[in-house]
Parts: C-alpha cells; structure tokens; sequence
C-alpha cells in the first residue's frame, strides 16, 4: 500500500476535525468473559425448563387419566328438542359469565365487560415496565399483602353484591321507572366499577407503585370470576333461581353429581 492510501485510510478511519463523541481505542481477538453466560441465578429454557415443562405435562396427564378411572363420567340420555333442560348451565368456564348475565344487560355482561378484561391483560406490560422483582410471585412481601388483602375484600364485596341484587334486582325495582339501558346496564356497571376501584384508590393515596395497582386490580379480577364460577354453579338452580344446593326443588342437587 502507497504511503498516500495509507493517509487517507487512516483519515477515513481516524478523522481530523470530528464532532463525534467515540473513537476506535483498540481490536483484539478472541471472546470477552460474558459470551455465552447468563445473568446470575438463571438457567437456560432449553432443556433446563423444557425438561421441568415435560414433567408437569406428564404429571398433569397421569393425574387425569387416574381420576378417570376413578369417577365415572356417564353420558346422559339424548336430548329431546321438546323438553328444554331445567336449569339449562353453560360449561364450567362460562358459568361466571352466566351468572353475570343474571344481574346485568346482556351487552355489558357478555360483551363490554369480557373486552375490558382482555385489553385490561393486554396493557399490562405497557403500564409496568419496572424490571424489579420480575419473576417473583406478587414481586414482594408488600405485594403479597396487597393481594392478601384484595382478595379478602373481594371474597366478602362480590358475594354481597350477588346476594343483594338478587333479593332487591335493580332489573325490577326499576321496571317502568327508568330506561332499561339505565337499570341494567348503567348501573349495575356502575356498582361494579366501584367495587373494582375501591383497591386502586386506597392504594394510590398510600403512593403504591403501578406494578401493587396492577396487583390489587388483577386479584380483584380472578376473585371474581372464580365467586361469579362458583355461584351459578352451586347456587342456581330450575329457572337459575338462587337456592342452596340441598334447597333446591325436583330433587336437583349440584352436588349429586361430584
């Protein structure tokens, strides 16, 4: 190489008069001390967790296919388009929405309130970008409480709301007195609402950060349904009237069949 090429290699690389804030201070070969090492206290997804995952698959399946031999499942006779079963329940999954649709306009049950849970999920990682704690079950021992605590609230606040709405239904204090979009749909959205940011608010004056928020509001949520799962479940019975489950008329009993 020319002594010339040389000088504007070097100019190119090294440039005279830069603004630039970085240079090239060295090239060595070979791999630094990190290549190819995790952050402390991790393990590898494969086949570290894979093999766990498998496991539990297996477990899971053995579990169930030892039940089976131990319950019976029997079908039950051919359904006779002329006799509409009595109570008619959905599947186990959709038994909260069910119940749900007993106290609300169908639209805010089945449609305005399913979308708000999955865009409530969706937004999760976008709200709480903190990377404290990840990975750990309710992040700390505050959060533990704060889902202990919400919990709670939930468990004794939703049972309530479904018992008093279903001695004094808004659906026909209000026949007649009010638009139907105002009794079912308004207000009982209204009352839920409340009951769901009650958690939210007590701990925004306590300067919660937006990760225990995110907590209380997603125990709110799971409690919920599995209380709304529950009780059209084991407390509705012919009609999907409430009963309890040894109460309820034509010999129908949840129970029988468990």
């Amino acid at each position: 190489m020319s002594t010339t090429n040389l000088v504007n290699t070097t100019d190119e690389i090294f440039p005279k008069q830069t603004n630039k804030t970085y240079a090239l201070v060295e090239l060595m070969r070979g791999d630094g001390p990190m290549v190819g090492k995790g952050p402390d206290g991790s393990v590898f997804s494969f086949p570290v967790v894979l093999l766990i995952e498998i496991i539990l698959v297996l477990g899971v399946t053995l579990a169930v296919f030892l039940f089976s031999l131990l319950k019976q499942a029997p079908l039950e006779a051919i359904a006779n388009p002329l006799v509409t079963t009595d109570p008619a329940k959905a599947p186990w999954y959709f038994v909260g929405l069910q119940e749900l649709l007993e106290h609300m306009h169908p639209t805010v049950a089945g449609v305005l309130i399913p979308t708000a849970l999955v865009l409530f999920l969706a937004v999760l990682p976008y709200v709480d970008r903190s990377r404290d704690g990840v990975g750990v079950w309710f992040t700390s021992l505050r959060g533990r409480r704060i889902a202990g605590w919400t919990a709670l609230y939930t468990a004794v606040l939703m049972p309530a709301y479904i018992l008093l709405d279903n001695a004094f239904s808004l659906r026909e204090l209000l026949r007649n007195k009010t638009p139907e979009w105002v009794a079912q749909g308004l207000l009982p959205l209204a009352i839920i609402a409340v009951i769901v940011a009650v958690p939210a608010l007590v701990l925004s004056r306590r300067k919660a950060t937006p990760r225990e928020v995110l907590i209380a509001l997603f125990t709110v949520m799971i409690v919920s349904a599995v209380i709304f799962t529950l009780s059209g479940f084991f407390l509705r019975g012919p009609g999907f009237k409430m009963y309890l489950p040894w109460q309820m008329p034509n010999g129908y009993n949840p129970l029988n069949g468990l």
